[in-house]
């Protein structure tokens, strides 16, 4: 059973009371300690005698992993038995260290987002005792991350923009624009996609919804001259319905039917496309899948991703899409290897 926050307060002030020799705990004492410590740090009050004694005989036992030497002297006065004891060096065990390892390989690969800068000293001070504790350990395990992409600096504030209900004046340039514009928003949501950061949003003053790309901010200004304006729609499972993150709320899911080859079907079915993901039909040649989706860009590409190995039935519109995007494909690539044969023609024999 998981231990309180409440009782783990209880637990650090009765030893940090224990390992002050310099003076006598009564019972009554640590109560008052830990009523005082309680106050502070959670903002409560009020701790019974038996509280503190069942906490007492919690650190005395194995429960806790503790084992800590309380004596009671003249039967009043505790104190711990071994004078340089405290629960704050117990050694951790084997598979504590190897949790706690790979726990922090991973915090680690955060380090390159501002979000997550606050806590690198507490990484760092993880490190030591980890290391110092059992030597160093391989990295086993590795995220995708890439902590040179634009706009990762813009999280932390985006972060706390929507904790705390701001406006926002945001400076963005998308791909097709040639100079930046402001744009003022009430900032809802983060979403990442493929290592892509993307914040859902709202016109200030206007029913209208943004995604607005991290990478193609400028500067992010917090505006409190204005009132923050909630969300006219829900915004929880906004993103839900779709591959990626474009979609309207006019957008509606729909089935979609696709038939995989045999030898991407595997793949297909240990990493479905989308969680709507539904086996129709398979067979020694393939399979038959269905989504249910808003056809969106980002559909699309996944789908182009498999090549020949994936061919879309209905609807007829993407299927129709597919079918274009690939004969572009194609004649591209004719194009290609008509010059490439018109360059070595033209290139002089050697002798």
């Amino acid at each position: 059973m998981p231990v309180s926050k409440h009782a783990l307060i209880r637990y650090k002030t009765i030893d940090k009371c224990l390992q002050n020799r310099f003076r006598k705990w009564t019972l009554e004492d640590l109560v008052e300690a830990c009523a005082d410590a309680l106050y502070e740090y959670e903002g409560v009050g009020g701790i019974s005698r038996r509280t503190v004694q069942l906490d007492i005989q919690n650190m005395r036992s194995e429960k806790l992993g503790y084992n800590a030497p309380i004596v009671v002297i003249d039967r009043k006065y505790y104190t711990y038995e071994e004078k340089d004891y405290s629960i704050t060096n117990i050694p951790l065990s084997e598979g504590d260290l190897d949790t706690m390892k790979e726990v922090l390989h991973v915090l680690k690969q955060f380090k390159g987002f501002g979000y997550f800068r606050e806590m690198q000293d507490v990484v760092a001070k993880l490190e030591g005792k980890i290391l110092s504790s059992n030597g160093e350990q391989r990295e086993i395990i590795e995220l995708e991350t890439n902590h040179r992409l634009p706009g990762l600096e813009w999280i932390d504030p985006l972060v706390k923009a929507v904790q705390k209900k701001v406006v926002l004046d945001i400076h963005y340039q998308s791909f097709k624009a040639k100079t930046p514009s402001v744009m003022r928003v009430n900032p809802y949501k983060l979403k990442e996609f493929r290592n892509r950061w993307f914040l859902l949003c709202t016109l200030h003053d206007e029913k209208r919804e943004y995604i607005l790309a991290l990478d193609r901010m400028k500067y992010v200004y917090e505006n409190y001259r204005l009132p923050f304006q909630e969300c006219f729609f829900e915004t929880e499972n906004y993103f839900k319905p779709c591959i990626g993150v474009t979609r309207s709320l006019s957008d509606k899911p729909e089935p979609v039917i696709f038939r995989v080859s045999n030898r991407h079907a595997p793949y297909v079915i240990s990493k479905p496309l989308h969680e709507s993901q539904q086996i129709v039909e398979q067979d020694e040649r393939g399979a038959t899948m269905s989504l249910h989706v808003i056809h969106n860009f980002e559909l699309e590409k996944e789908l182009l991703s498999y090549g020949d190995g994936i061919t879309v039935l209905s609807p007829r519109r993407l299927r129709k899409n597919i079918e274009k995007r690939l004969r572009i494909g194609l004649e591209h690539y004719e194009i290609m290897t008509k010059r490439n044969v018109k360059k070595q023609e033209s290139k002089p024999d050697s002798e």
